[in-house]
């Protein structure tokens, strides 16, 4: 069996360049899907701010602001529809420098990481009604007709970030397969993993109400328990 030899640096950039290439190539091709299906996009995106505010209206200001919000779309769409490709070459540029053994987690890894990644967003699509009921509703006198180009900003960047904070069980898992964590260490870590997802949904969070954090904290921390079962009795460190 032949084994891998060590790659120099500039090998190393080589191979970083062409991956990055990859990604950029499969976003730009997700964009332009994105752009096709725009119209069907804005009205999913927006549907959330119907539900939450059925009275009001989005209204564009600037000049440019309806190209920005098609330049958002475009994007947020190219890395949603790319992610299988983006989490891949990620993957596989780590690849060389793992053994074996570690190397047979590849594909159970990269399927994992896009199904948490695009059940983040989903499930942020989901809570996001509420969040922006609460947030519209703090002065019910107030006129909540709002600028679409921070409406788009704010729900995009919602949806991206429940996203990747969906993907840190499979960081958990992959930091136990090499050795690095145990099922105990992970046990006596609760309290700590306890404090750090509520903090990190207190920052993810539109809102600062307890509901909408307990939206998030609560599946998160059930993911932190999966974690430990799975090293536990798959891995049985």
């Amino acid at each position: 069996m032949t084994q891998d030899r060590p790659q120099t640096m500039l090998a190393h950039l080589e191979e970083l360049r062409w991956r990055i290439l990859k990604i950029g190539i499969a976003i730009l091709v997700g964009g332009i899907v994105a752009v096709l299906f725009v119209d069907q996009l804005r009205e999913i995106l927006e549907r959330p701010f119907h539900v939450a505010a059925p009275d009001s209206d989005l209204q564009a200001i600037a000049v440019v602001e309806q190209w920005s919000i098609l330049m958002r779309i475009a994007l947020f769409g190219g890395v949603v529809v790319a992610s299988p490709v983006i989490l891949y070459q990620l993957w596989a540029f780590i690849n060389p420098a793992l053994t074996a053994k570690e190397r047979k987690w590849a594909i159970p890894t990269v399927t994992a990481l896009v199904v948490l990644f695009l059940g983040g967003v989903l499930f942020a699509y989901a809570v996001l009604p509420l969040g922006l009921e609460f947030l519209l509703g703090i002065f019910p006198d107030v006129d909540t007709n709002l600028r679409v180009g921070e409406y788009y900003s704010f729900v995009l960047r919602f949806l991206f970030a429940f996203g990747v904070a969906f993907l840190y069980p499979v960081l958990l898992f992959a930091t136990a397969a090499v050795g690095v964590l145990s099922s105990e260490q992970l046990a006596r870590g609760r309290r700590w993993a306890v404090l750090l997802i509520v903090i990190a949904a207190a920052l993810i969070t539109p809102t600062g109400d307890a509901g909408n954090l307990l939206i998030l904290a609560i599946p998160l921390y059930v993911m932190y328990e999966a974690v430990y079962w799975l090293v536990r009795l798959v891995l049985k460190k």
